[in-house]
């Protein structure tokens, strides 16, 4: 349980900036790492170091410092922005290591496409893999989306994503062919990834059935198997001519340098260019 003064702050963000659920959850579990409601610059050190000992990486570290600061900076009682200006305890960012980001392989994705399934569930998880591959969605909008969030007309899907920001993007003719196949006879608005009882397909049974499937087809699971879909959606976006504007677009992305890390993974492109500008090479 929280503290009132730290209950007071979630309420505020619920109700004047009207996050979202999944929002408030995540503030409240960020807060609990907190020592005291005021607490001191030293504090927030020993705290850095509690998280790492803990085994927390940088990015997950970081993610619990934006929280922590958001709520010193309101703590505090300043209207203004959070700056150069304030006097409020602060933590620093972690410098987060560049890592080159997960993908599938062009081998790795053929292999998924190219696979037929048997019967419902296999058919519900190859649409699942499918949707990944073509649209670049997160796993979580993925999951939520109803068959009343399709138009198959006109190749496009309306994806919720987060902080609550819908946004349509567009799907290929080859899945239309499979999403119409599989949504004939379902109302419009149950869940397209429904359970038995037509409840959720949790994320966790998601993932446990993609790294099965990817076993059996011969080749070991990418690292944040679900997310690497993702990352190879955005990868193959650029390496096939398409902009990284209208990737930032597509993948619902808040800031053009989110989208910009997907640049650096283009290796063999880049392997490629450079054979035909390097010096030393044979006109």
């Amino acid at each position: 349980m929280l503290t009132p003064r730290l209950e007071a702050f979630v309420r505020e963000r619920q109700y004047l900036t009207n996050v979202s659920p999944g929002t408030l959850e995540w503030y409240r579990r960020c807060l609990k790492w907190l020592p005291s409601e005021s607490p001191t610059q030293a504090d927030l050190k020993d705290l850095v170091v509690k998280m790492r000992e803990k085994g927390l990486k940088e990015t997950g570290a970081n993610a619990i410092l934006r929280c922590l600061n958001a709520y010193l900076h309101w703590a505090s009682g300043s209207e203004r922005r959070c700056g150069a200006g304030c006097t409020h305890p602060h933590v620093r960012q972690l410098r987060e290591p560049e890592l080159v980001l997960p993908v599938f392989s062009d081998a790795e994705v053929k292999r998924l496409v190219s696979w037929r399934p048997k019967g419902k569930y296999q058919r519900r998880l190859h649409l699942l893999v499918l949707l990944l591959l073509d649209t670049g969605c997160r796993i979580s909008e993925a999951l939520s989306l109803r068959v009343s969030d399709l138009n198959l007309a006109d190749l496009l899907v309306t994806l919720n994503g987060k902080g609550r920001k819908q946004r349509i993007v567009p799907f290929s003719a080859e899945l239309r062919k499979v999403l119409f196949r599989y949504v004939a006879g379902c109302r419009e608005d149950a869940l397209l990834f429904a359970c038995r009882t037509g409840t959720l397909w949790s994320r966790r049974n998601a993932l446990r059935n993609v790294k099965t499937l990817c076993t059996d087809l011969g080749f070991k699971p990418p690292a944040r198997t679900l997310h690497a879909f993702r990352h190879t959606f955005a990868v193959n976006y650029l390496r096939r001519g398409g902009s990284v504007f209208h990737l930032q677009k597509v993948l619902g992305h808040s800031s053009l340098e989110m989208t910009r890390r997907y640049a650096n993974l283009v290796t063999a492109d880049l392997q490629a260019i450079h054979e035909r500008v390097s010096l030393l090479s044979k006109p």
